[in-house]
């Protein structure tokens, strides 16, 4: 093994030398890489050793070009900084990783022309799957993505006309959901905080719609939707919003924040003002994260299966992989949401 790795250290290892180091054939280096469980327990060991010793590095590319998988998917998230979509690619990561595939993650930053651009980067690493969040996505990009056959997944909603498919909940259902559980508790002068961003939008679009259905007017927000609050959120900017809404509309008795962290904000406000919650004012967030339980008082909110929705999607992928032209589930997953009820509403 010796001269094998002197070899080695002159060029950098390659998988010849790891054959030789191990005293095996290139064939068997190449199978204990890549299909473990076909390779007996100590040849294993000795590639791994010799693999190990020489800093060995699988060239992927090379694989993925033989085989024509890379065993890679890529996502594309607005930000990790939010818990929800973290847990999210937490799930769809723990679920592929099983079946020997890794999860490459890009950023948007909320920005939907950065989407295009991302999709490109990941096609050009000839992933075997993309995931997107949201439903809403430029054209060329369906076009695209359609164009190629290549699986795709989106996440955190249901689009209407998936590219291929969807794995989230409906958002503007949740804004139904939330005014008529404040309406049927006496609430009538109802807010919302949100960020500027599509789903919260739609979750803004639900709530107005049975305000109105009922009887109840507009639902009263930071200005107009276009003038919500920048993502990502911060509890300063829940609290600040949360000031502004209530100058502006003093009969305020209820807000919707599209978010807990927002939420969380408006709960700092009130306590500011030495409001008590949820009689002078109720508070309802989104996404149920830890905070919503620690808050004080504990806030109401929407649970989502942020996690599950991730693992979900993976199975779903999965399939694929394995041949399934269509999921057992469909190519449309509906995981629903739950009305969390605590002291705050």
């Amino acid at each position: 093994m010796n001269v094998a790795r002197r070899a080695a250290g002159l060029r950098g290892a390659r998988m010849a030398d790891v054959a030789a180091a191990a005293g095996v054939a290139l064939v068997t280096v190449s199978r204990a890489l890549n299909e473990p469980g076909k390779v007996s327990p100590a040849t294993l060991a000795r590639v791994r050793a010799a693999v190990k010793q020489l800093g060995y590095v699988p060239d992927l590319t090379a694989g993925s070009l033989a085989s024509a998988r890379s065993h890679i998917v890529g996502a594309v998230v607005p930000t990790l900084s939010n818990a929800w979509f973290a847990d999210t690619m937490d799930g769809l990561a723990a679920a592929l990783a099983p079946a020997g595939y890794q999860l490459m993650l890009a950023q948007s930053s909320y920005h939907p022309g950065a989407e295009a651009g991302l999709v490109d980067a990941f096609l050009g690493r000839r992933v075997d799957a993309i995931v997107l969040t949201g439903a809403t996505h430029g054209k060329a990009v369906r076009a695209k993505l359609r164009r190629m056959g290549l699986p795709v997944m989106e996440l955190w909603d249901l689009p209407a006309s998936p590219i291929d498919m969807a794995v989230g909940f409906s958002h503007h259902a949740v804004g139904e959901a939330v005014a008529r559980f404040l309406l049927a508790r006496g609430y009538r002068r109802i807010g919302f905080l949100g960020a500027r961003e599509e789903r919260s939008l739609k979750r803004l679009a639900g709530l107005a719609a049975v305000l109105k259905e009922q009887g109840w007017g507009d639902a009263e927000v930071v200005g107009l939707p276009t003038e919500l609050l920048p993502p990502a959120s911060s509890i300063a900017a829940g609290a600040a919003a949360m000031e502004r809404l209530a100058a502006r509309c003093p009969a305020l008795d209820a807000v919707f924040c599209s978010n807990d962290i927002l939420a969380t904000g408006a709960l700092l406000y009130c306590r500011q003002q030495q409001w008590p919650v949820p009689q002078r004012m109720a508070v309802v967030g989104f996404s149920d994260l830890a905070m919503a339980e620690a808050a004080f008082p504990p806030l109401t909110t929407v649970r989502v299966q942020a996690t599950e929705l991730g693992r979900c999607a993976g199975e779903m992928l999965l399939e694929r992989f394995a041949g399934v032209a269509k999921p057992r589930g469909g190519r449309v997953l509906d995981l629903g949401f739950s009305l969390v009820e605590r002291a705050s509403a």
